[in-house]
C-alpha cells in the first residue's frame, strides 16, 4: 500500500472486500450491512474516497441521494416497515473512515438507541438472509429504475 493507510470504505465501495452489492454505477456502490439492525439495512458508499458529507463533489451528493430514494422504495414494498431511518455518522463517530450513508427499515416496536450502542444486536436471522436479501433488494431496486425511466 506504499506506507498508505488502507481505507476499509473504499475497499467496500470497490469491492476488495467480500460484500453484498445490491445496486450500484460509476459513483455508488450500495451493500448490505454485516450486521443489520434490520433485513434490508443497507450502506451506500460513495466510491472515490471521501470521509464527510461535505467532502462529496456535488454529482456524488445528488447520485447517494437518488440511490437512497430508490433503496427506500424497494424497502418499503419489500419490507412494509413503519418508517425508513437515513443517518449518516461523520468524524470521530465514523467507523470506516469514508462517508456512508444507513438506509434502514424499521418497525413501530424498536427503539433506534440500540443502533448506537456497543452491545451485539439480536440479528442472526438477518445475517442468515443476506444472500437471499441481496437477491430481493436488487431485484425489487432495478424494477423501480427501469420504471423510472
Amino acid at each position: 500500500m506504499n506506507g498508505k493507510i488502507k481505507c476499509l470504505g473504499c475497499s467496500l465501495a470497490n469491492k476488495m472486500e467480500s460484500v453484498h452489492v445490491i445496486y450500484e454505477n460509476d459513483l455508488v456502490c450500495c451493500i448490505l450491512d454485516h450486521d443489520p439492525f434490520n433485513e434490508g439495512h443497507v450502506l451506500i458508499l460513495p466510491k472515490q474516497h471521501a470521509e464527510d458529507l461535505d467532502d462529496l463533489n456535488e454529482e456524488t451528493a445528488n447520485m447517494v441521494i437518488q440511490t437512497a430514494r430508490f433503496i427506500s422504495k424497494a424497502l418499503k414494498s419489500l419490507y412494509k416497515p413503519d418508517g425508513i431511518t437515513i443517518c449518516q455518522n461523520g468524524g470521530i463517530f465514523s467507523e470506516l473512515t469514508h462517508f456512508h450513508m444507513h438506509v434502514v427499515p424499521r418497525y413501530n416496536h424498536q427503539s433506534f438507541a440500540d443502533f448506537y450502542l456497543e452491545m451485539p444486536l439480536n440479528n442472526e436471522k438477518s445475517k442468515k438472509k443476506l444472500l437471499e436479501t441481496r437477491e430481493e433488494l436488487a431485484g425489487a431496486i432495478n424494477k423501480i429504475i427501469e420504471g423510472s425511466r
